[in-house]
């Protein structure tokens, strides 16, 4: 029997058909990661996720690829052989450039490293919702990176919407509905998500090179 015929076996157990089950693959495979509370086509396909999540795994299996699902605060993200994952064992296998694995821009790098330290230093306040999300004003983000990285968000507002966008592409945060996005006194949630991004041992590497800074920011 093929594979193909025995998947569609498979898959016809649980009521879904191959269409389906490709439309789930291909979006985790282009978009590397599922929310649930995103949008109404990622809360369809999360849900799938979790019905298909056996068959999933053994087709990604193959391909070394790694998932990491984090069934409480409902989101799903692949991880390319030899990344390292947060709450997942390590293996032997060498990292690779390419396919889905991130790649991010030295201004991303320094807002999703601020983003984790603001959202541990909420953590350990118990400033976390029911979702495990942080509340965090523009301004107070803006602040963050300067006393923790001494950088500043981008002045041009095309420039600050490309980062911040590029922040929700990753599913880090969601902004509180607003007009405009970018003013001022507009607020964002940092998803729990943010933790698969920056390790634990990361945020502590940092912290030691940097132990004045990150005392201002967690100060503020």
């Amino acid at each position: 029997m093929k594979l193909t015929e025995q998947l569609q076996q498979n898959l016809a157990a649980k009521r879904f058909t191959l269409d389906e089950f490709s439309e789930l693959l291909i979006r985790l495979l282009d978009y590397g990661v599922l929310s649930r509370d995103e949008s109404q086509i990622e809360t369809l396909l999360y849900d799938r996720y979790v019905q298909l999540e056996d068959l999933v795994l053994d087709y990604l299996s193959p391909m070394q690829v790694r998932v990491q699902h984090d069934a409480r605060f409902g989101f799903v993200r692949l991880f390319p052989p030899g990344a390292k994952v947060p709450g997942l064992p390590d293996d032997d296998n060498q990292p690779f450039s390419g396919g889905f694995r991130t790649s991010l821009t030295q201004s991303e790098i320094a807002a999703v490293l601020v983003l984790r330290a603001e959202y541990d230093k909420a953590l350990r306040e118990g400033q976390v919702d029911d979702l495990g999300c942080v509340l965090l004003s523009l301004e107070g983000f803006g602040i963050a990176m300067r006393n923790l990285l001494n950088r500043t968000l981008p002045e041009k507002k095309t420039e600050r919407g490309l980062l911040f966008r590029r922040l929700r592409q990753l599913r880090l945060i969601h902004f509180i509905s607003s007009s405009d996005d970018m003013a001022d006194d507009a607020w964002l949630k940092i998803r729990p998500s943010i933790t698969s991004f920056v390790s634990e041992a990361v945020l502590e590497q940092i912290k030691a090179q940097l132990p004045g800074a990150v005392s201002s920011a967690e100060e503020t």
